[in-house]
């Protein structure tokens, strides 16, 4: 019960009490003190609750701000990944194309630098001229 107060000490008050009171209003008494320890451990409990929910409180927001901490950073992990993907793509599109431009480039300077071959008809006159140079050059120079 009280601390530091034993039963010796309870029977003296209890006497002083009936003494003090008398025996008709000590029942009376004895409600109303009860009565009043009643409602002094109700608000007691209601201060302790009272204080165990802004402690609850407190502590939701904290797990709210870590949780909301976390969100932000599991999306922006996200979008550094969403990132690096699209880069990804686009120095794959910027390659792709870059190697098919320097393909044709190769192609176009292999077909410059090898020589072109003459057309038949020339190499054939050029022969013949080379050759003699008194044959005809048509039916009807040669009739």
């Amino acid at each position: 019960m009280l601390p530091g107060v034993g039963f010796s000490e309870l029977l003296v008050l209890a006497l002083a009490a009936l003494i003090i009171v008398g025996p008709k209003d000590l029942p009376m008494m004895m409600r109303k003190v009860g009565q009043m320890v009643g409602k002094g451990r109700a608000m007691a409990r209601e201060f302790q609750a009272a204080f165990e929910d802004i402690a609850r409180q407190s502590e939701l927001e904290e797990l709210r701000k870590e949780i909301e901490d976390l969100k932000r950073t599991n999306m922006m992990t996200e979008a550094q990944a969403d990132l690096a993907n699209m880069e990804g793509e686009i120095n794959s599109a910027v390659m792709n194309k870059t190697r098919e431009e320097a393909l044709q480039a190769q192609k176009a300077a292999a077909d410059q630098s090898a020589p072109k071959p003459e057309p038949e008809a020339q190499t054939e006159t050029a022969a013949s001229d080379a050759a003699g140079g008194d044959s005809p050059k048509s039916k009807d120079d040669a009739a």
